[in-house]
């Protein structure tokens, strides 16, 4: 064992699971003669439900996570040589909205539906994936014990303008500026920078908007097929029953029928059976007639 193998196995566990394993898995550490291994482990801590469907999807959605992180690389790269991002935005707001679709429906299946809250951490944790290399790397490796965030729009270690910076005070009249405040000979005066700046914050409000206007649009439309699907398996359980009715009122009318027929038979056997015992009786009745009078003419006979 190693602490790869064995953090790959503990956050790939049920959260339920995941206190049981790592006590287990620190003891075979332990039983082994690894000591600081042991000790790693145990220091291991347990995911929250929303890290749990991001380490899930590193697990059985790879492929769609990959495709994430490579557009993510692709972003930082356009944002560090200052090139256009085209449809990267585009693209990652689909396969977000795909992923924490997935998300949900993996947590689902394990038992562990997601509620509102942890689905926004998901999604908050693949942004943060894409825009940090960092988060990316963590979110791949599928061992993530905490949800994670990234402020801003632009990769980490990337420079962005402060939102809501207010504009400074001008001095008063005959009131010098502090030289902290001066600018610098070159540059163009703070108040021509600003509209520059508000016009950035508005383009990553409005991307944002947009990824989200997206995100939800997935969800809505998510909502919409799984609604469909439950009026649809709601309309087949309501013709079956409807079947199966109209079956058990036929075979009720089969069983009343049968009964009946039953009974009819029953008393046509009962009848017969007084009519052959009184055929029976009859037939004693006149074998003991013939036999006396067989006897009669035996006795004529023998005194004639």
């Amino acid at each position: 064992m190693d602490f790869s193998s064995a953090a790959d196995e503990l956050y790939g566990v049920q959260p339920a699971q995941f206190v049981a394993t790592r006590k287990r898995l620190a003891q075979d550490a332990k039983a082994a003669g690894d000591g600081p291994l042991a000790k790693r482990i145990g220091a291991l801590r347990r995911p929250t439900l929303s890290a749990w469907a991001v380490n899930l999807l590193a697990r059985s959605a790879a492929g769609d996570l990959e495709r994430l992180l490579d557009v993510g690389s692709e972003m930082r790269s356009a944002w560090g040589s200052g090139g256009g991002l085209g449809d990267l935005e585009q693209r990652r707001a689909r396969l977000v909205g795909s992923l924490v679709r997935a998300a949900g429906e993996l947590a689902e299946d394990a038992g562990n539906p997601l509620r509102e809250q942890a689905l926004r951490e998901v999604e908050d944790t693949l942004q943060a994936a894409t825009v940090d290399a960092g988060i990316a790397e963590e979110v791949r490796e599928g061992r993530l014990p905490q949800p994670r965030s990234h402020t801003g729009f632009v990769p980490a270690g990337f420079a962005m303008a402060p939102e809501g910076e207010e504009e400074r005070a001008k001095p008063e009249a005959g009131e010098e500026r502090p030289a902290e405040e001066k600018e610098p000979a070159g540059e163009k005066p703070a108040k021509e920078k600003e509209p520059r700046r508000a016009r950035s914050n508005v383009t990553r409000t409005s991307a944002a908007r947009a990824r989200r206007a997206e995100t939800l649009r997935g969800r809505a439309e998510e909502a919409d097929r799984k609604l469909a699907e439950r009026r649809e398996r709601a309309e087949e359980a309501k013709r079956a029953a409807e079947e199966a009715s109209a079956e058990v009122g036929r075979l009720r009318h089969e069983l009343d029928r049968a009964v009946a027929e039953r009974d009819a038979a029953a008393r046509r056997a009962e009848r017969a059976e007084q009519n052959r015992a009184r055929a029976e009786e009859a037939a004693r009745e006149a074998r003991g007639a013939a036999e006396e009078a067989r006897r009669a003419a035996d006795r004529d006979a023998r005194h004639g």
